[in-house]
């Protein structure tokens, strides 16, 4: 549970820099801030997935409250316009509760509102649950909602949509664009008055800071009008979907929603609070996908879609650390039936009929994938059937070459891309100009390519199939170790390409030292690891490049070119605190010290978790001091990797069928 008092709300900005998030597990959410005013494009009661996880509209933006007693009349919104004036609300407002559904109290005269705002599992329906203890005269509680139809990475301006309304039992329909359905709106209590106005010039701060479009205008159908007696006590219940809602009962589908995290909790076994918290943040981003039927990854919220490579290391933190098992074959199987050529895809985007390939590194984190899914499920059916041949046509590809340049050298080192085709993690790219150049043999690849056939040797033998390369990854090793270790500097170079060796101190080199299968020797891993402490790492993640470098940028503001020209420059990433923390441990022999400081790497996510997404672990933060958080407010690498590394390095909990899996391995040798 998440505490936030009148301290986080002293004023506006204070206000708005901490937001929360609830999820459907289809793709769609509500979302804003603490004191619920909107300041991002993004933010809504309802951004429904139409196509799941893809194509999230902004349905219904707000839904603003007036409670009006004898006399005085209440405001309870909290909005920017685009003018300057400031809606006051949050002045009410008494406190908020996150577990990770938020509820929001306010207090004023002798009347109390709480607020509950949760998603219907499954479903493109939001319920906004009220509570109201009222005081000694007669009330009437408005709710005034903010109706949009757009996808949620555009903005609204009056006259681009005709809106339309027709009442339904208990409320309206709203229609906006035809390629949408309508926005049923529904209260189980009260009148509805219709209006058809609109609002003009809501401002967004955050996109004001981003170099976006701040302001947007938004519809008004009416409002609803709830009569209240004066000492008594009321629920009532709102729901906002695009399809028929069935029961209204607000209060039994709230307990539905706590139940259904509750269970996965308990599925996950953890009694350490810290780590159970991350277990109900990784929900979020586990979903459904229509065209596969099968589960995959949201990358982040607000804005991103299902990434292959965010997927594939976000894997094991989301579902086999905490113990769904049947979600991690489903994610697993909806990635191989769509490898071509020994790619896995690298992202499904919105509209598209075919996901995009331009990325060399989501088959190798497959690999690494299921050799973990085995570890911790023993499911050595499921991966001899349906996993090991992917493996096996991977690294046939990826020998004999395949699209993107990507193939093996002679050295038995993996090269890709070229000089305008970003296929790393780093690829950041403005029109035609790429930020940050890894094209040829970049480390953290050949890193993963040395484990990948590590991995497929080991499954090759357990499986009683001949290993045609039984020389290979010592020469892979041999190789690695003259091209990308710097013994003067004490660390691993960053790529060796066409033109020479980039020397840069980046956060690849952990990978190497990270990763299961490792060519590095002790002394390499421990040289390794210091370098990335003393120069990348700071509280909430470590950095892309040192900011010893002359091209460091150290804050990540802007617009869009300046934004992207510091996103692998400099900018810190939360996710990377999990490699970090496992190859700290690693390159001191698992040692009772090495666990202290490997708790001292975690904890501070316990405060990270009260902090831009309230539950969530944020996606990146600024390179320098005080590491403000930036980026998507709720990453799943960062929550995933967060977990894992506590999970397995500071909790040194080891997945149940490791043991046997590792002997079989040795009988089978």
């Amino acid at each position: 549970m998440y505490y936030f008092g009148k301290s986080d709300w002293r004023n506006f900005e204070n206000g708005t820099e901490k937001e929360w998030l609830v999820t459907n597990g289809i793709g769609g959410y509500a979302s804003s801030t603490i004191i619920n005013a909107n300041t991002r494009k993004y933010h809504g009661l309802l951004v429904a997935a139409h196509d799941p996880p893809g194509w999230r509209t902004v349905h219904l933006s707000k839904l603003d409250e007036r409670f009006k007693a004898g006399s005085c009349t209440y405001n309870l919104a909290a909005n920017e316009h685009g003018s300057g004036f400031i809606e006051f609300g949050y002045i009410h407002l008494q406190q908020v509760k996150i577990n990770p559904i938020p509820t929001f109290t306010y207090s004023f005269s002798d009347i109390t509102l709480e607020k509950t705002i949760f998603m219907v599992h499954g479903q493109n329906t939001t319920i906004i649950l009220y509570r109201v203890s009222n005081g000694d005269e007669p009330g009437i509680l408005t709710l005034t909602p903010m109706v949009n139809c757009r996808g949620h990475h555009f903005i609204t301006s009056q006259g681009q949509i005709a809106f339309s309304q027709k009442k339904v039992p208990g409320g309206i329909s709203i229609t906006g664009k035809e390629e949408f359905p309508p926005l049923l709106l529904i209260c189980d209590s009260g009148v509805y008055f219709e209006e058809g106005r609109w609002y003009n010039g809501l401002s967004y701060a955050v996109e004001r800071e981003r170099g976006e479009n701040p302001h947007e205008d938004l519809y008004i159908p009416g409002h609803f009008e709830i009569a209240l007696e004066a000492g008594g006590n009321k629920t009532i219940t709102v729901v906002a979907s695009t399809s028929e809602c069935g029961t209204l009962n607000g209060e039994k589908l709230l307990e539905n929603e706590k139940r259904r995290l509750q269970l996965l909790v308990e599925l996950a076994g953890f009694q350490d609070h810290f780590a159970s918290q991350l277990v109900q943040a990784a929900d979020a981003f586990v979903v459904q996908r229509r065209s596969t039927g099968r589960k995959t990854v949201i990358a982040g919220y607000p804005w991103f879609a299902d990434w292959g490579r965010d997927t594939m290391i976000s894997l094991p933190g989301l579902t086999l650390v905490t113990g769904r098992f049947e979600d991690a074959r489903e994610i697993l199987s909806t990635f191989v039936r769509q490898c071509r050529k020994g790619l896995l895809p690298n992202a499904f985007f919105d509209g598209a009929t075919d996901p995009v390939f331009n990325t060399v590194d989501a088959s190798l984190w497959f690999v690494n994938s299921v050799y973990k899914y085995l570890l911790y499920t023993a499911d050595l059916d499921f991966v001899r059937d349906k996993l090991y041949p992917v493996v096996k046509e991977i690294i046939h590809w990826y020998m004999e070459g395949t699209d993107y340049n990507i193939a093996m050298d002679q050295d038995g080192l993996l090269r890709a891309g070229s000089p305008d085709v970003q296929l790393t993690w780093m690829d950041a790219k403005v029109d035609d100009w790429v930020v940050t150049p890894r094209h040829g043999k970049a480390v953290e690849i050949n890193a993963l390519w040395y484990n990948a056939m590590m991995v497929f040797k080991k499954l090759a033998v357990l499986f009683g199939h001949d290993f045609l390369f039984t020389a290979l990854p010592d020469k892979i090793g041999k190789s690695f170790q003259r091209e990308f270790w710097n013994e003067s500097g004490g660390f691993l170079n960053d790529v060796v390409g066409p033109e020479g060796t980039d020397k840069s101190i980046r956060p690849n080199q952990l990978m190497a030292a990270s990763l299961p299968h490792s060519m590095l020797t002790p002394y390499q891993m421990r040289s390794v690891v210091q370098k990335v402490w003393r120069e990348l790492y700071v509280t909430y993640g470590i950095r892309s490049l040192s900011p010893w470098s002359g091209e460091y940028k150290g804050v990540y503001v802007g617009d869009r070119i300046q934004r992207d020209s510091s996103y692998h420059q400099g900018t810190a990433w939360s996710w990377l605190i999990g490699p970090f923390v496992t190859a700290y441990r690693r390159a001191h022999d698992y040692s009772p010290a090495s666990r202290v400081q490997a708790q001292w790497f975690t904890s501070p996510f316990r405060d990270q978790l009260r902090d831009h997404g309230v539950g969530y672990i944020s996606e990146i933060f600024d390179g320098d001091e005080p590491t403000v958080p930036r980026g998507c407010f709720a990453q799943a690498w960062g929550v995933a990797e967060v977990l894992r590394a506590y999970v397995e390095d500071v909790l040194e909990i080891q997945p149940a069928s490791a043991g046997k899996i590792k002997k079989l391995l040795e009988q089978n040798k």
